[in-house]
């Protein structure tokens, strides 16, 4: 069986920032090639990628993530049938059951919550819901929820978001659902130190004769150029999604989504928003291929070259060389850049505006989807 496989690589450079912070407030760091870099988790971009899905996805595609689940289910039994609203939380509890969900109320005559994150697609929750109301006159509520598989209708139309990013259910790990999407943590091309910024924040409302500063403190910061990599198993999607056209509408979504976000730390201190310099989408059929070992040895700026010109030939020189090495020749390849510092990238891949490169690759999906079937 053919695999189409999505690699995308970023180069994209960071103002004075703290995107993602440690438990002291502290920008994440890491250390690699023995220098310390800036790094931004995954889990952070996934998240800041998933938040922007809600403005380029239909909102019933997208799931809910919550430990709330009782209270999320009784919300659309209400939605759906007012009369039941006494009984809501009820039903839903009775449903988790079902399932196998456990759930607990954290204090008295409060909706029970389950005791990790659960992960449901919007269309899941709607039919669960209907479940719950078809069954709530049932003489045995809990035999009736299992004779409808409310189960089965909790593992089945799965939103995008869990199909790309992954569910794990703790309590049914036969629920569980293999991510498409592998998200790496980004880190700087180059050394950093992190550095702080001393503030003061003054008291409008001090008399004439009152001095000083109304509060006192300090942030901590950096700035770097990323190197950001994230890679999608279109043949994993397709299995999640049940759908080519979704699986085309999905691809092209995590794209345009997982380039154009940023995790929001410290957002309005530093204004720090900006747009990848370079986006390079490589489509192989053997295996996924991280070329942050180009970035072992550190990007230092020089008067000759900043570290965007450095960093593109240095991505350039890593992605051939695997190629001549390995034999490793992607399947097609596109690159969106910007400025003639990052020129050396057109060796890659067909030069072209980022709108093109999404609905190129959606494209060239649909076909390989086709050829699968």
């Amino acid at each position: 069986m053919n695999r189409t496989l999505v690699d995308i690589h970023i180069l994209q450079t960071v103002p004075p920032s703290n995107l993602n912070r440690d438990d002291t407030g502290s920008p994440k760091t890491a250390i690699y090639g023995g220098v310390r870099r800036s790094r931004v988790s995954s889990q952070s971009w996934k998240r800041a990628t998933r938040v922007a899905f809600e403005s380029t996805l239909d909102r019933s595609d997208l799931g809910v993530r919550t430990r709330r689940v009782v209270e999320l289910l009784a919300d659309e039994i209400k939605s759906l049938l007012p009369e039941l609203a006494e009984r809501a939380d009820e039903l839903a509890t009775a449903t988790f059951a079902a399932i196998g969900i456990k759930t607990t109320a954290p204090k008295k005559d409060e909706p029970g919550e389950a005791g990790y994150l659960v992960f449901l697609s919007r269309h899941q929750i709607q039919a669960l819901a209907r479940a719950a109301i078809a069954a709530a006159d049932a003489a045995d509520l809990a035999k009736a929820l299992k004779e409808a598989n409310v189960k089965d209708m909790a593992d089945r139309d799965h939103s995008v978001d869990i199909a790309l990013f992954g569910r794990m259910v703790a309590d049914q790990v036969d629920m569980n659902v293999d991510a498409a999407a592998q998200v790496a943590h980004a880190i700087s091309v180059h050394p950093v130190e992190t550095e702080f910024d001393y503030f003061t924040a003054v008291d409008d409302y001090l008399q004439e004769d009152e001095s000083g500063a109304g509060m006192i403190g300090t942030v901590e910061f950096n700035s770097s150029t990323l190197y950001r990599y994230a890679t999608l198993d279109v043949n994993r999607l397709a299995d999640n999604l049940g759908d080519a056209v979704a699986t085309r509408r999905a691809v092209e979504a995590f794209v345009d989504s997982f380039v154009r976000s940023m995790p929001t730390g410290k957002q309005t201190t530093f204004a720090n928003r900006t747009l990848p310099e370079a986006v390079v989408v490589l489509v192989r059929d053997s295996q996924p291929i991280n070329l942050v070992g180009a970035f072992e040895n550190p990007v230092r700026e020089s008067e000759r070259a900043g570290r965007i010109k450095q960093a593109s030939a240095t991505l350039r020189d890593e992605a051939l060389e695997i190629e001549r090495a390995y034999g490793e020749t992607p399947v097609t390849s596109w690159v969106t850049r910007v400025g003639e510092d990052t020129a050396s990238l057109d060796d890659l891949g067909t030069n072209v505006p980022f709108a093109e490169l999404v609905t190129a690759l959606g494209d060239f999906v649909s076909t390989a989807l086709e050829e699968r079937l």
